[in-house]
């Protein structure tokens, strides 16, 4: 196995945390320079291949300007001043949300005037900044990243939440409708294939996803069959429907069979209870 540099931004977070030991266990260099970094202090820092995991995700709705200078604001000194061999971006397939198929090429739908939109509108930003950057070079690639399941309970991934509800108090209230569905993707599947996108990817974007729509009646089965919690559905829950994520890209270019997100989940919910 070949050996390369990497740069892991946000190395900290979940994603990064995660990918950072992946990429040190292949053999590779890694470096994970401090979050307390200035943006000019961390353009100077990057080495090699850079992947940028930094970002908000369950506190966005708190922390507006954090956010936008988070998905936006380092990424555009990085992109100005870095010297890298590549820049993989992580953004996210909630872009999809109101959208009809979820395909990598496919018109995406922003009512900026929802206070959700904030995340989805910023991460495009720093899209449209990664391919105004692009050069073949230096190549600088996105990829729109599902909900990550695996690794650390205290993650604010929506399961997550779920699952330390159910342990603390065994019990879980629910705030939208058990029909509501998205995609979720093997944290495994994740770190394995952002190595392979940073080092190798022909396209300027990719879905990194399942392919699979699970609903919340699904997971909350898996949950409540393990931990034997009781679910309460509060009053005008809301079903919130994402397109399905389409990831024929990532099967034509790299052969990606995604490992299954219900067994994934089966054996992280036998690993924590």
């Amino acid at each position: 196995m070949s050996t390369d540099v990497f740069t892991v931004l946000g190395a900290q977070g979940f994603v990064g945390q995660a990918l950072s030991q992946w990429l040190s266990a292949r053999g590779h260099e890694v470096h994970t320079p401090a979050r307390q970094l200035s943006p000019t202090e961390l353009s100077a820092s990057l080495r090699g291949h850079v992947v940028y995991c930094i970002g908000l995700t369950a506190d966005f709705r708190s922390r507006p300007w954090d956010t936008v200078d988070a998905h936006v604001g380092v990424l555009r000194q990085l992109l100005a001043d870095g010297q890298f061999a590549s820049l993989t971006y992580l953004s996210s397939t909630r872009v999809y949300l109101g959208g009809d198929t979820g395909h990598e090429d496919a018109p995406l739908t922003v009512r900026p005037e929802a206070p959700d939109q904030l995340y989805n509108l910023s991460k495009l930003m720093g899209e449209s900044l990664c391919h105004a950057a692009h050069r073949p070079e230096r190549p600088v690639r996105v990829v729109r990243l599902s909900n990550v399941v695996g690794g650390d309970l205290t993650s604010d991934n929506f399961i997550y939440a779920l699952l330390r509800e159910a342990l603390a108090t065994g019990a879980i209230q629910l705030n939208s409708s058990l029909d509501s569905a998205k995609d979720y993707i093997a944290l495994a599947d994740v770190t394995s294939m952002l190595e392979h996108i940073a080092s190798y990817g022909q396209a300027r974007c990719y879905n990194l996803a399942s392919g699979q729509q699970l609903s919340h009646r699904d997971i909350l089965q898996f949950i409540c069959n393990t931990t034997k919690a009781h679910v309460t559905i509060n009053g005008g829950a809301k079903e919130t429907r994402f397109p399905s994520i389409n990831i024929d890209r990532l099967k034509k270019e790299f052969n990606f069979t995604p490992i299954s997100p219900l067994y994934t989940l089966r054996a992280f919910l036998n690993e924590t209870t």
